[in-house]
């Protein structure tokens, strides 16, 4: 009788670790499920950016692969120069901010132009005339095969007087380089070797 108490007794401990060990595998696969889970969904939220629209509404906006966007992001940068570096109007502290902006994305050889015109007294002659000067990218050839990527700019100038438009042809070329991101600078591009290679009339229309 004693004998088959201490065997009840034996087979109770087996059976409280066996009890035990599957516990503690259970917890242990609860707890790596756990954790490989909140892994996955913070990778996930690392793939989704919010955007506050004015401090209204949330909306979502999925991100994409950097090298996807380096394509657009190349040609809006150059866009962007052109419209700062061009588009002109009457007001001298416009045309200062405009170039000053325009500077941030370009290194010294669109300076030199500048330079240039300012010593011609061109911008003085937009200021004293009350002409505004416009332009519009038609479009942007970018060779992202090879690197610096070579960039050509198709353009056309309006330089609106008061008795007359006259419409310019603007065709210009430069090397594009990676930079760092800015607010200056938000595409991270910085222009080189900046070079004006055709800026010719068209037409003039009387107003």
């Amino acid at each position: 009788m004693e004998f088959k108490s201490l065997k009840n007794i034996e087979t109770s401990f087996k059976q409280i670790r066996i009890i035990a060990i599957v516990f503690v595998v259970l917890c242990a696969g609860i707890t790596g499920y756990s954790v490989w889970s909140s892994y996955v969904f913070a990778e996930e939220q690392r793939q989704k950016i919010y955007v506050l629209d004015e401090g209204k509404s949330l909306m979502l906006a999925l991100s994409q692969d950097l090298s996807q966007n380096r394509p657009v992001e190349a040609r809006e940068h150059v866009k962007r120069f052109h419209e700062l570096f061009f588009t002109l109007s009457p007001d001298k502290s416009a045309i200062e901010s405009n170039i000053n902006r325009a500077l941030f994305l370009v290194d010294k050889s669109a300076f030199k132009y500048y330079q240039d015109m300012q010593e011609k007294g061109y911008y003085n002659r937009i200021v004293s005339g009350n002409i505004n000067q416009i332009i519009q990218v038609d479009s942007v050839a970018c060779n992202l095969d090879a690197y610096p990527y070579k960039t050509t700019v198709y353009a056309k100038q309006m330089i609106i007087r008061a008795s007359n438009v006259t419409e310019r042809s603007l065709v210009t070329r430069c090397d594009l380089r990676n930079s760092v991101r800015s607010d200056n600078n938000p595409h991270g591009f910085i222009m080189e070797r900046f070079e004006i290679i055709e800026n010719r009339d068209l037409r003039t229309i009387d107003r």
